[in-house]
Protein backbone atom coordinates (compact mmCIF):
# COMPACT_ATOMS: atom_id res chain seq x y z
CA UNK A 1 0.00 0.00 0.00
CA UNK A 2 1.03 3.55 -1.02
CA UNK A 3 0.88 6.14 1.94
CA UNK A 4 0.21 9.92 0.50
CA UNK A 5 2.43 11.67 3.10
CA UNK A 6 0.92 14.52 4.66
CA UNK A 7 2.44 17.78 5.54
CA UNK A 8 4.44 17.95 8.72
CA UNK A 9 2.09 18.89 11.22
CA UNK A 10 4.17 21.29 13.56
CA UNK A 11 4.95 24.84 12.85
CA UNK A 12 8.45 24.78 11.83
CA UNK A 13 8.98 24.74 8.13
CA UNK A 14 12.15 23.10 6.83
CA UNK A 15 13.12 24.05 3.47
CA UNK A 16 16.53 21.94 1.83
CA UNK A 17 18.18 24.00 -0.98
CA UNK A 18 20.70 22.34 -3.48
CA UNK A 19 22.41 24.89 -5.11
CA UNK A 20 25.94 25.51 -7.05
CA UNK A 21 25.18 29.11 -7.92
CA UNK A 22 26.76 31.91 -5.21
CA UNK A 23 23.96 34.40 -6.25
CA UNK A 24 21.13 31.92 -6.13
CA UNK A 25 22.45 31.12 -2.46
CA UNK A 26 22.66 34.46 -1.74
CA UNK A 27 19.12 35.01 -2.91
CA UNK A 28 17.76 32.04 -0.64
CA UNK A 29 19.54 33.30 2.54
CA UNK A 30 17.99 36.38 2.29
CA UNK A 31 14.63 35.25 1.21
CA UNK A 32 14.59 32.31 3.92
CA UNK A 33 17.22 32.85 6.63
CA UNK A 34 15.51 35.92 8.63
CA UNK A 35 12.30 34.19 8.83
CA UNK A 36 12.60 32.32 12.57
CA UNK A 37 10.05 29.76 11.19
CA UNK A 38 11.82 28.49 8.71
CA UNK A 39 14.46 25.96 9.00
CA UNK A 40 16.85 26.60 6.05
CA UNK A 41 19.75 24.17 4.55
CA UNK A 42 21.73 25.37 1.92
CA UNK A 43 23.65 22.21 0.43
CA UNK A 44 26.19 23.64 -1.92
CA UNK A 45 27.05 22.23 -5.31
CA UNK A 46 25.48 20.31 -8.10
CA UNK A 47 22.55 17.43 -7.72
CA UNK A 48 24.35 14.96 -9.14
CA UNK A 49 26.86 15.55 -6.93
CA UNK A 50 25.03 15.90 -3.57
CA UNK A 51 21.44 14.97 -4.51
CA UNK A 52 21.68 11.30 -3.07
CA UNK A 53 22.40 12.36 0.32
CA UNK A 54 20.12 14.57 1.00
CA UNK A 55 18.14 13.94 4.34
CA UNK A 56 14.20 14.06 3.47
CA UNK A 57 13.05 13.05 6.63
CA UNK A 58 10.91 15.80 8.19
CA UNK A 59 11.36 18.29 5.27
CA UNK A 60 8.70 20.73 3.82
CA UNK A 61 10.01 21.30 0.77
CA UNK A 62 12.94 20.74 -1.68
CA UNK A 63 14.39 23.41 -3.78
CA UNK A 64 16.80 22.09 -6.51
CA UNK A 65 19.31 24.38 -8.48
CA UNK A 66 19.11 22.09 -11.65
CA UNK A 67 22.37 22.90 -13.43
CA UNK A 68 21.82 21.46 -17.45
CA UNK A 69 25.18 21.50 -17.83
CA UNK A 70 26.24 19.22 -15.92
CA UNK A 71 25.62 15.32 -17.20
CA UNK A 72 23.41 13.48 -15.02
CA UNK A 73 21.45 15.77 -13.54
CA UNK A 74 18.29 14.88 -14.83
CA UNK A 75 19.12 11.48 -13.45
CA UNK A 76 19.90 12.49 -10.21
CA UNK A 77 16.38 14.01 -9.98
CA UNK A 78 15.06 11.18 -11.01
CA UNK A 79 16.21 9.33 -8.42
CA UNK A 80 15.69 12.07 -6.07
CA UNK A 81 11.71 12.03 -6.87
CA UNK A 82 11.44 8.23 -6.68
CA UNK A 83 12.96 8.53 -3.47
CA UNK A 84 11.21 11.10 -1.72
CA UNK A 85 7.46 10.03 -3.34
CA UNK A 86 4.51 11.55 -2.52
CA UNK A 87 5.84 14.04 0.13
CA UNK A 88 8.21 16.70 0.31
CA UNK A 89 7.76 18.19 -2.80
CA UNK A 90 10.13 18.83 -5.09
CA UNK A 91 10.34 22.68 -6.72
CA UNK A 92 13.17 22.41 -9.78
CA UNK A 93 15.11 26.11 -10.53
CA UNK A 94 16.99 26.24 -14.01
CA UNK A 95 18.62 28.86 -15.96
CA UNK A 96 16.21 28.86 -19.08
CA UNK A 97 13.36 27.16 -20.13
CA UNK A 98 13.18 23.94 -22.26
CA UNK A 99 10.06 22.39 -23.25
CA UNK A 100 11.94 18.81 -22.94
CA UNK A 101 13.25 19.02 -19.65
CA UNK A 102 9.99 20.36 -18.93
CA UNK A 103 8.26 17.56 -20.11
CA UNK A 104 10.98 15.18 -17.87
CA UNK A 105 9.81 17.14 -15.01
CA UNK A 106 6.08 16.74 -14.98
CA UNK A 107 6.50 12.85 -15.60
CA UNK A 108 8.91 12.68 -12.18
CA UNK A 109 6.18 14.25 -10.80
CA UNK A 110 8.11 17.49 -9.72
CA UNK A 111 5.70 20.10 -7.62
CA UNK A 112 6.77 23.12 -9.60
CA UNK A 113 9.49 24.91 -11.63
CA UNK A 114 10.88 28.43 -12.05
CA UNK A 115 13.52 29.50 -14.42
CA UNK A 116 16.10 32.20 -13.20
CA UNK A 117 16.05 35.21 -12.12
CA UNK A 118 13.74 34.06 -9.55
CA UNK A 119 12.01 37.23 -7.33
CA UNK A 120 11.94 36.20 -3.88
CA UNK A 121 8.69 37.04 -3.41
CA UNK A 122 8.14 34.04 -6.21
CA UNK A 123 9.88 32.07 -4.54
CA UNK A 124 8.21 32.04 -1.53
CA UNK A 125 4.60 31.62 -3.44
CA UNK A 126 5.87 28.74 -5.09
CA UNK A 127 7.49 27.05 -1.80
CA UNK A 128 4.31 27.72 0.15
CA UNK A 129 2.05 26.50 -2.12
CA UNK A 130 3.19 22.97 -3.04
CA UNK A 131 3.94 22.65 0.80
CA UNK A 132 0.20 23.10 1.29
CA UNK A 133 0.06 19.65 -0.14
CA UNK A 134 -2.66 18.16 -1.66
CA UNK A 135 -6.51 19.14 -0.38
CA UNK A 136 -8.15 16.13 1.84
CA UNK A 137 -4.85 13.79 0.76
CA UNK A 138 -6.33 10.16 1.48
CA UNK A 139 -4.40 6.89 1.43
CA UNK A 140 -3.58 5.44 -2.01
CA UNK A 141 -2.90 2.43 -2.86
CA UNK A 142 0.87 1.22 -4.39
CA UNK A 143 -0.80 -1.52 -6.40
CA UNK A 144 1.18 -5.12 -6.18
CA UNK A 145 1.77 -7.70 -8.54
CA UNK A 146 3.36 -10.83 -7.17
CA UNK A 147 4.72 -13.51 -9.55
CA UNK A 148 4.72 -17.13 -7.89
CA UNK A 149 5.91 -20.21 -9.97
CA UNK A 150 4.00 -23.18 -9.95
CA UNK A 151 7.12 -25.30 -11.06
CA UNK A 152 10.47 -24.45 -11.66
CA UNK A 153 11.79 -22.96 -14.93
CA UNK A 154 8.25 -21.70 -16.09
CA UNK A 155 9.85 -18.09 -16.95
CA UNK A 156 8.55 -16.34 -13.64
CA UNK A 157 11.57 -13.72 -13.75
CA UNK A 158 10.80 -12.58 -17.75
CA UNK A 159 7.49 -12.46 -16.82
CA UNK A 160 7.59 -10.25 -13.94
CA UNK A 161 10.36 -7.84 -15.66
CA UNK A 162 8.02 -7.45 -18.77
CA UNK A 163 5.29 -6.93 -16.46
CA UNK A 164 7.69 -4.02 -14.37
CA UNK A 165 8.40 -2.48 -17.53
CA UNK A 166 5.27 -2.17 -19.19
CA UNK A 167 3.69 -0.67 -15.42
CA UNK A 168 6.23 1.90 -15.50
CA UNK A 169 5.02 3.73 -18.87
CA UNK A 170 1.04 2.81 -17.85
CA UNK A 171 1.01 6.34 -15.92
CA UNK A 172 -1.96 9.10 -17.26
CA UNK A 173 1.11 11.29 -18.43
CA UNK A 174 3.02 7.90 -19.90
CA UNK A 175 4.88 7.57 -16.92
CA UNK A 176 4.78 6.12 -13.29
CA UNK A 177 7.34 4.94 -10.26
CA UNK A 178 7.23 1.13 -10.69
CA UNK A 179 9.71 -1.18 -8.79
CA UNK A 180 10.69 -5.01 -9.35
CA UNK A 181 11.54 -7.12 -6.00
CA UNK A 182 13.54 -10.04 -6.19
CA UNK A 183 13.09 -12.18 -3.47
CA UNK A 184 14.48 -14.99 -4.11
CA UNK A 185 17.46 -14.19 -2.04
CA UNK A 186 19.23 -18.12 -2.94
CA UNK A 187 18.53 -17.73 -6.98
CA UNK A 188 17.52 -14.73 -7.88
CA UNK A 189 18.18 -13.50 -11.81
CA UNK A 190 16.13 -10.68 -11.64
CA UNK A 191 19.39 -7.87 -11.69
CA UNK A 192 21.12 -10.33 -14.33
CA UNK A 193 18.53 -10.37 -16.93
CA UNK A 194 18.56 -6.62 -16.41
CA UNK A 195 22.47 -6.63 -16.47
CA UNK A 196 22.44 -4.62 -13.61
CA UNK A 197 24.55 -4.73 -9.86
CA UNK A 198 22.71 -6.57 -7.09
CA UNK A 199 23.04 -3.58 -4.17
CA UNK A 200 20.34 -5.38 -1.55
CA UNK A 201 22.76 -5.90 1.39
CA UNK A 202 21.37 -8.78 3.63
CA UNK A 203 23.66 -8.82 6.30
CA UNK A 204 23.42 -5.30 6.82
CA UNK A 205 19.60 -5.22 7.48
CA UNK A 206 18.70 -8.55 8.54
CA UNK A 207 19.58 -8.44 12.50
CA UNK A 208 18.03 -4.79 12.48
CA UNK A 209 15.49 -4.26 10.24
CA UNK A 210 14.59 -0.91 11.15
CA UNK A 211 17.76 0.17 10.34
CA UNK A 212 15.94 0.28 6.90
CA UNK A 213 15.04 3.56 6.11
CA UNK A 214 14.35 5.10 2.92
CA UNK A 215 17.72 7.03 2.90
CA UNK A 216 19.09 3.37 2.96
CA UNK A 217 16.71 2.33 0.79
CA UNK A 218 17.71 4.14 -2.24
CA UNK A 219 21.51 3.16 -1.67
CA UNK A 220 20.44 -0.68 -2.07
CA UNK A 221 18.18 -0.19 -5.29
CA UNK A 222 19.11 -0.34 -8.65
CA UNK A 223 18.01 1.49 -11.94
CA UNK A 224 17.85 -0.20 -15.50
CA UNK A 225 18.03 2.43 -18.29
CA UNK A 226 14.20 2.52 -18.70
CA UNK A 227 13.91 4.14 -14.93
CA UNK A 228 12.62 0.85 -13.52
CA UNK A 229 13.90 0.55 -9.78
CA UNK A 230 15.03 -3.03 -8.79
CA UNK A 231 15.46 -4.47 -5.66
CA UNK A 232 17.85 -7.39 -5.48
CA UNK A 233 20.54 -9.17 -3.12
CA UNK A 234 23.70 -11.04 -4.74
CA UNK A 235 22.97 -14.22 -4.87
CA UNK A 236 23.10 -17.36 -1.79
CA UNK A 237 23.49 -20.93 -3.95
CA UNK A 238 25.15 -22.57 -1.36
CA UNK A 239 23.22 -20.83 1.07
CA UNK A 240 19.64 -22.61 1.73
CA UNK A 241 18.11 -20.91 4.44
CA UNK A 242 15.38 -18.58 5.66
CA UNK A 243 15.87 -14.80 6.85
CA UNK A 244 13.85 -12.74 9.25
CA UNK A 245 10.12 -12.49 8.18
CA UNK A 246 10.25 -8.95 9.72
CA UNK A 247 13.20 -7.64 7.34
CA UNK A 248 10.83 -8.74 4.40
CA UNK A 249 8.10 -7.39 5.48
CA UNK A 250 9.63 -3.90 6.46
CA UNK A 251 11.56 -3.67 3.17
CA UNK A 252 8.44 -4.58 0.92
CA UNK A 253 6.86 -1.64 3.13
CA UNK A 254 9.03 0.81 2.74
CA UNK A 255 9.03 -0.07 -1.63
CA UNK A 256 5.19 -0.39 -1.43
CA UNK A 257 4.80 3.24 0.29
CA UNK A 258 7.58 5.01 -2.32
CA UNK A 259 6.24 3.80 -5.56
CA UNK A 260 2.71 3.33 -7.83
CA UNK A 261 3.64 -0.66 -8.03
CA UNK A 262 5.55 -3.08 -7.04
CA UNK A 263 6.02 -6.55 -8.94
CA UNK A 264 7.57 -9.12 -7.11
CA UNK A 265 9.48 -12.20 -7.64
CA UNK A 266 8.60 -14.64 -4.89
CA UNK A 267 10.62 -18.22 -5.20
CA UNK A 268 9.14 -21.47 -5.72
CA UNK A 269 9.83 -22.47 -1.79
CA UNK A 270 7.37 -21.00 0.82
CA UNK A 271 9.23 -19.35 3.66
CA UNK A 272 8.06 -18.13 7.03
CA UNK A 273 7.48 -14.72 5.34
CA UNK A 274 5.34 -15.95 2.22
CA UNK A 275 1.92 -15.67 3.81
CA UNK A 276 2.37 -11.91 4.17
CA UNK A 277 3.69 -11.13 0.94
CA UNK A 278 1.04 -13.07 -0.79
CA UNK A 279 -1.72 -11.61 1.21
CA UNK A 280 -0.30 -8.14 0.50
CA UNK A 281 -0.63 -8.21 -2.94
CA UNK A 282 -3.16 -7.12 -5.23
CA UNK A 283 -2.82 -9.70 -7.80
CA UNK A 284 -1.11 -13.12 -7.42
CA UNK A 285 -0.07 -14.97 -10.40
CA UNK A 286 0.76 -18.42 -10.27
CA UNK A 287 3.02 -19.11 -13.37
CA UNK A 288 2.59 -22.56 -14.99
CA UNK A 289 3.79 -24.15 -18.17
CA UNK A 290 1.85 -26.45 -20.69
CA UNK A 291 2.67 -30.00 -19.64
CA UNK A 292 0.33 -32.16 -17.97
CA UNK A 293 2.67 -31.92 -14.44
CA UNK A 294 2.60 -28.44 -14.73
CA UNK A 295 -0.87 -28.16 -15.12
CA UNK A 296 -1.25 -30.65 -12.03
CA UNK A 297 0.86 -28.71 -9.58
CA UNK A 298 -0.09 -25.23 -10.53
CA UNK A 299 -3.83 -26.08 -9.99
CA UNK A 300 -2.49 -28.11 -6.15
CA UNK A 301 -0.59 -24.62 -5.33
CA UNK A 302 -3.95 -22.48 -6.18
CA UNK A 303 -6.23 -25.16 -3.63
CA UNK A 304 -3.27 -24.95 -0.84
CA UNK A 305 -3.08 -20.61 -1.11
CA UNK A 306 -6.80 -20.58 -1.03
CA UNK A 307 -6.67 -23.10 1.89
CA UNK A 308 -4.11 -21.40 3.72
CA UNK A 309 -4.80 -18.05 2.87
CA UNK A 310 -8.80 -17.95 2.74
CA UNK A 311 -8.82 -14.33 2.89
CA UNK A 312 -6.11 -13.26 0.47
CA UNK A 313 -6.16 -11.96 -3.46
CA UNK A 314 -7.38 -14.88 -5.99
CA UNK A 315 -4.69 -16.60 -7.39
CA UNK A 316 -4.69 -16.43 -11.32
CA UNK A 317 -3.00 -19.27 -13.58
CA UNK A 318 -0.87 -18.36 -16.34
CA UNK A 319 0.27 -20.47 -18.38
CA UNK A 320 3.50 -19.39 -19.74
CA UNK A 321 5.51 -20.82 -23.17
CA UNK A 322 1.95 -21.30 -24.59
CA UNK A 323 2.49 -23.18 -28.61
CA UNK A 324 -0.35 -25.08 -30.04
CA UNK A 325 -0.56 -26.22 -33.52
CA UNK A 326 -3.28 -27.02 -34.97
CA UNK A 327 -2.90 -30.78 -36.45
CA UNK A 328 0.03 -31.61 -33.83
CA UNK A 329 -0.31 -34.14 -30.68
CA UNK A 330 -0.15 -32.37 -27.44
CA UNK A 331 -2.22 -30.26 -24.91
CA UNK A 332 -4.41 -27.79 -26.48
CA UNK A 333 -6.35 -24.69 -24.73
CA UNK A 334 -9.17 -26.44 -24.15
CA UNK A 335 -7.57 -29.39 -22.02
CA UNK A 336 -6.30 -26.02 -20.05
CA UNK A 337 -9.42 -24.56 -19.36
CA UNK A 338 -10.16 -27.98 -18.37
CA UNK A 339 -7.98 -28.86 -16.10
CA UNK A 340 -7.88 -25.11 -14.22
CA UNK A 341 -11.23 -23.69 -14.87
CA UNK A 342 -11.87 -20.73 -13.43
CA UNK A 343 -8.44 -20.18 -12.16
CA UNK A 344 -6.81 -19.95 -16.24
CA UNK A 345 -6.52 -16.31 -16.94
CA UNK A 346 -3.98 -16.22 -19.58
CA UNK A 347 -1.50 -17.88 -22.16
CA UNK A 348 1.43 -15.89 -23.07
CA UNK A 349 2.71 -17.45 -26.15
CA UNK A 350 6.22 -19.12 -26.73
CA UNK A 351 9.15 -16.96 -28.52
CA UNK A 352 12.25 -18.53 -26.93
CA UNK A 353 14.22 -16.93 -29.59
CA UNK A 354 12.93 -13.18 -28.46
CA UNK A 355 13.15 -13.88 -24.91
CA UNK A 356 16.80 -15.07 -25.01
CA UNK A 357 17.87 -12.35 -27.02
CA UNK A 358 16.20 -9.50 -24.21
CA UNK A 359 17.95 -11.51 -21.18
CA UNK A 360 21.53 -11.44 -23.15
CA UNK A 361 21.46 -7.88 -24.17
CA UNK A 362 19.28 -7.05 -20.91
CA UNK A 363 16.69 -4.94 -22.45
CA UNK A 364 12.72 -5.19 -23.07
CA UNK A 365 11.70 -7.41 -25.17
CA UNK A 366 9.71 -3.99 -26.83
CA UNK A 367 13.17 -2.66 -27.96
CA UNK A 368 13.68 -5.31 -29.56
CA UNK A 369 10.13 -5.95 -31.36
CA UNK A 370 7.84 -3.56 -31.13
CA UNK A 371 4.63 -5.06 -30.37
CA UNK A 372 5.69 -8.52 -29.50
CA UNK A 373 2.54 -11.09 -28.56
CA UNK A 374 4.14 -11.37 -24.97
CA UNK A 375 3.80 -7.99 -24.32
CA UNK A 376 0.81 -7.95 -25.98
CA UNK A 377 -0.54 -9.86 -23.74
CA UNK A 378 0.67 -9.12 -20.48
CA UNK A 379 -0.80 -5.76 -21.51
CA UNK A 380 -4.01 -7.15 -21.65
CA UNK A 381 -3.47 -8.53 -18.02
CA UNK A 382 -2.31 -5.64 -16.44
CA UNK A 383 -5.06 -3.29 -17.61
CA UNK A 384 -7.80 -5.23 -16.03
CA UNK A 385 -8.24 -3.26 -12.74
CA UNK A 386 -6.63 -4.38 -9.73
CA UNK A 387 -8.94 -4.74 -6.38
CA UNK A 388 -8.58 -5.91 -2.82
CA UNK A 389 -10.71 -8.54 -1.76
CA UNK A 390 -13.57 -6.83 0.13
CA UNK A 391 -13.13 -9.66 2.99
CA UNK A 392 -9.16 -9.05 3.12
CA UNK A 393 -7.73 -9.06 6.55
CA UNK A 394 -7.25 -5.31 8.50
CA UNK A 395 -3.78 -4.21 8.86
CA UNK A 396 -2.45 -3.24 12.45
CA UNK A 397 -4.04 -0.12 13.39
CA UNK A 398 -0.77 1.83 13.94
CA UNK A 399 -0.50 4.83 12.01
CA UNK A 400 1.57 4.31 8.75
CA UNK A 401 0.80 0.67 8.85
CA UNK A 402 0.77 -0.67 5.17
CA UNK A 403 -0.02 -3.75 3.11
CA UNK A 404 2.81 -5.64 4.84
CA UNK A 405 2.28 -4.97 8.14
CA UNK A 406 0.84 -8.07 8.77
CA UNK A 407 0.44 -11.14 11.52
CA UNK A 408 2.77 -14.26 10.45
CA UNK A 409 1.19 -16.33 12.61
CA UNK A 410 -1.31 -17.87 10.67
Amino acid sequence: MRLVRQPPTNNQTRVVVITADAEFEQLVRATFGASGQIDLRVIPGTLTGGGDKIDVDGVTVVVVDLDLNHTGELHALERLTNRTGSWPPVVVVTQGFDANVARAMVQMRVADFLVKPVSPVELVRTCARVAKGPANAESADAQIYTFLPAVGGAGVTTLAIQTALLLLSSGPRGRSSSCLVDLDFQHGTCADYLDLEPRLDLSEIEQCPERLDRQLLEVMTSYHASGLAVIAAPNRPAEMRSFNPDMVTRLLDLVSSHFDHVVIDMPRTWFSWTDAVLLGSNRLFVISELTVPGLRQAKQLVTAIRERLDQGPQPEVIVNRFEERMFSPGLKKHDVVHALGKDFIAAVPNNYRLVREAIDRGVPLEEIKPGNKITQQLKKLIATPVTKSETAPATATTAGTKNFNLSLAR
